[in-house]
């Protein structure tokens, strides 16, 4: 779940910075010179972007970006073009409302080491020319390193990470100098012997410390940060923290105030407050990067932290397979020619099943996907399981990862028990490509991108090309918060049918065991202390601490988004612990003393943990169904 990463960091890329076990001299009257907290930040572009410009004379289209005219192709009603030297590629179809709307594929990035593609609206100028923007996805990455001299005179390090929590990974313990060389020790994980992780030099005429990263990129120049640092949630010495309302803004989201929708104002007062003072001590402190909360259809609060802004995309780990289940029930419900009762093997063969499969892979449909109940030998948790996510993403005889998990072996029936497993969410966007004969990328911009107002997002790529529907996707953080309310409305924004209630109903219920948790359609399923009862919620969730969590009987929708990427304790605290701890206490009903003091939960722990259990569940091995009957009367 939250705990799985949802996009690869490879072991090995982490093992080429580690240059031995070398032997260190003392420091040399160092320590004092170098403490305090330093800073590296690379850029690797894309450098294509900016207008782009399409005309059609006749039959013929051409396209204007980066002061080049250039040749567009014109196939199967895909217009699309190459910029020179690799730079970027466009692809997009003609709408029936007359705009173009298409994606934008990047070079491969260096920093992060993935391609992800954004989206590419051209509205119309006149009959036969249409304009927009291109804006592809930043490709940065940042390390803040903290020095702080030691009571034996020692620097001990302390490495942070926002991008990928690289640094939780590292293992940073110290730095010494020796002259003008310096190089960063410490041990991950499980290990034992210190081990150089970086080295390089300090020029201290002009104060840089130049490490090199060999699998981020190469070499980070250093230089000191201050106070205002966005090391610190919002600085060393944050101001009190006063609520203001979110402004109202181009993205569809009514927005309202915390008084108006009865959420006590001073208690979550109090609980952003606890975010801004939180210690930053080690590399697994927890780094929330933003708090949205929704209550009866209005945005009532939107906090960032750390940097991060409603500007930004952010990644969203293992709660994009949410995502992609929503996508598919989007385009079901649009008219996809694809239902949940689809047999895998047919779809993705061209209509026909192939020769000589096995019944148990014959017998797999969408729908077992969707429920991670396909039967395949996947489990994420299982190293040796052959469809594995770190196997899938380390091989590479298969670069594309529809045609790999298809030739994963089974181990047990369809539908028999849910095994928590990325290569069937994958599998199953894999489908709705195949049926529609388009990107599923180009699908989501149709069915949810416009009528949703989602019009930036990042969405990786596996190495074949094909979008991956196991996680990681990027999304603005109020676009996020967006899935949440579009299930806890039966189906709809803002009035438009977009999901049918039926699926609401199912990918929220509580359809399998999964992790000693519920799951549906790759939606979670959990009860939540609320005053003195339990309320039923479900929940998209991603590791590191992304969460859209929605609430049926309280009208009520909190996200939070981290980046705690490598620690699975830190992310739950932060994700799934922080809201029936300090938000829903101060939610208020109808008839509630609002003068009562509000209590947080101070001590709750989610209630979830290892299990045996993973088949499916029935009314009388699952309380929380009795949720799911709240949630299937939701108003279609």
């Amino acid at each position: 779940m939250a705990g799985i990463r949802s996009i690869w960091i490879p072991l090995l890329l982490i093992t080429t910075a580690l240059a031995g076990h070398g032997q260190t001299t003392a420091p040399t009257a160092s320590a004092d010179e170098l403490a305090g907290l330093w800073k590296a930040k690379r850029w690797f572009g894309p450098f294509a972007r900016g207008p782009l410009v399409l005309e059609r004379t006749g039959e013929t289209y051409t396209a204007e970006m980066m002061g080049r005219r250039l040749p567009v192709r014109l196939g199967e009603g895909e217009l699309s073009f190459d910029l020179p030297n690799a730079q970027g590629s466009f692809r997009g179809r003609l709408q029936e409302e007359g705009v173009i709307l298409g994606q934008w594929y990047p070079p491969n990035a260096r920093g992060m080491g993935f391609k992800y593609v954004s989206p590419v609206r051209l509205k119309p100028e006149g009959p036969d020319r249409w304009s927009g923007e291109v804006v592809p996805f930043e490709d940065t990455f940042t390390f803040y390193l903290m020095l702080q001299k030691r009571p034996d005179g020692s620097l001990g390090a302390l490495v942070r990470n926002p991008e990928r929590d690289y640094g939780a990974q590292f293992g940073a313990e110290r730095l010494t100098r020796d002259g003008k060389i310096v190089k960063l020790l410490g041990r991950r994980a499980g290990q034992v012997e210190e081990r150089e992780l970086a080295s390089g030099t300090y020029d201290a005429e002009s104060e840089v410390i130049t490490l090199t990263f060999p699998s981020r990129g190469g070499t980070y120049d250093f230089r000191r940060d201050d106070e205002q640092s966005d090391f610190y949630p919002r600085g060393k010495t944050p101001e009190r923290y006063v609520y203001h309302p979110p402004p109202a803004v181009d993205d569809g989201w009514p927005t309202g105030t915390l008084d108006e929708v009865d959420i006590d104002r001073p208690a979550i007062e109090r609980f952003i407050q606890k975010i801004l003072e939180a210690p930053i001590d080690s590399p697994i402190s927890p780094e929330i990067h933003a708090i949205l909360i929704a209550r009866h259809g209005k945005l009532v609060l939107e906090e960032y932290f750390h940097g991060e802004n409603r500007e930004k995309l952010h990644e969203t780990r293992s709660a994009a397979k949410s995502l992609t289940a929503t996508l598919i029930g989007a385009a079901i419900q649009a008219g996809a020619p694809l239902d949940l009762a689809t047999p895998v093997y047919r779809a993705m063969n061209g209509g026909s099943f192939p020769p000589d499969l096995e019944p148990r892979k014959r017998a797999m449909t969408l729908e077992h996907l969707l429920t991670m109940s396909s039967g395949y030998f996947c489990d994420d948790t299982n190293m040796d399981a052959p469809g594995n996510e770190e196997r899938m993403l380390d091989q590479t005889d298969e670069p594309d990862y529809y045609r790999f998990m298809l030739k994963v072996p089974m181990a047990s029936e369809p539908g028999e028990k849910s095994v928590y497993c990325s290569g069937n969410p994958n599998l199953a966007l894999g489908m709705l490509s195949r049926a529609t004969g388009e990107s599923a990328m180009a699908t989501f911009d149709r069915v949810l991108g416009v009528p949703m107002k989602i019009r930036r997002y990042g969405w990786l790529l596996d190495p074949a090309g094909n979008p991956f529907g196991g996680g990681s996707v990027q999304l603005l953080p109020r676009d996020f918060l967006k899935l949440g309310q579009l299930m806890l409305d039966g189906g709809t924004w803002q009035g438009r049918r977009i999901l049918s209630h039926d699926f609401v109903a199912r990918a929220s219920a509580p359809l399998y065991h999964l992790r000693g948790i519920y799951y549906g359609y790759l939606w979670w399923s959990i009860d939540l202390p609320y005053k003195d009862r339990a309320v039923h919620a479900f929940f998209a969730a991603g590791a590191g601490g992304q969460t859209v969590l929605v609430i049926p009987d309280l009208d009520l929708l909190v996200a939070t988004l981290a980046g705690n990427y490598s620690s699975g304790k830190t992310t739950i605290n932060t994700s799934q612990n922080l809201p029936p701890r300090y938000i829903l206490p101060a939610v208020r009903e109808p008839g509630d003393d609002r003068n009562a003091p509000v209590i947080p939960r101070e001590d709750y722990v989610t209630p979830y943990g290892p299990s045996s259990e993973s088949g499916p569940v029935t009314a009388a091995r699952s309380s929380s169904l009795a949720g799911w009957e709240r949630i299937s009367r939701i108003s279609p």
